[in-house]
């Protein structure tokens, strides 16, 4: 019974990252597509919750890489040096991809017109954290 209820409870917490890496799309679209008329449409909205959506429901809560000794013990005084590249690039990628998200709804709630360089910058940076945090994901689903 315990297990179950443990296993609904993580599936309960990935839908919610997913529900908030769509939503995070959704505002990055929404500002990106007012100021590049471009990208006004429906289905880039879509791709942008899509892609967000993966990218957090794959790239958060990654499993961490197990280290282990010469002889199969830990190592002592810590991870012996190494850096985990699924962690580094899980905590930079929704690192940049709220960071990005956040910037959007400052400025559709503050009804801005900021310089296109910097709705460029947002949309960068929200495509290279959906990235980093996918790749995190598949990599740290690979080795386990």
């Amino acid at each position: 019974m315990r297990s179950r209820v443990r296993k609904v409870a993580h599936l309960l917490e990935r839908i919610g990252l997913a529900m908030a890496g769509a939503a995070s799309g959704l505002f990055v679209a929404a500002h990106v597509g007012s100021t590049i008329t471009v990208l006004t449409s429906q289905n880039f909205i879509v791709i942008m919750m899509i892609g967000g959506a993966i990218a957090f429901y794959l790239g958060i809560d990654t499993p961490p890489l197990a280290f282990h000794g010469p002889n199969g013990e830990p190592p002592r005084g810590g991870s012996g040096g190494k850096i985990d590249s699924t962690e580094f690039l899980s905590a930079v990628g929704t690192f940049l991809a709220t960071l990005t998200a956040f910037a959007s709804v400052g400025v559709i709630v503050s009804r801005e017109n900021p310089h296109i360089f910097w709705t460029i910058m947002i949309m960068l940076g929200w495509v290279v954290g959906v990235t980093m945090q996918i790749i995190a994901g598949a990599i740290a689903r690979t080795r386990t």
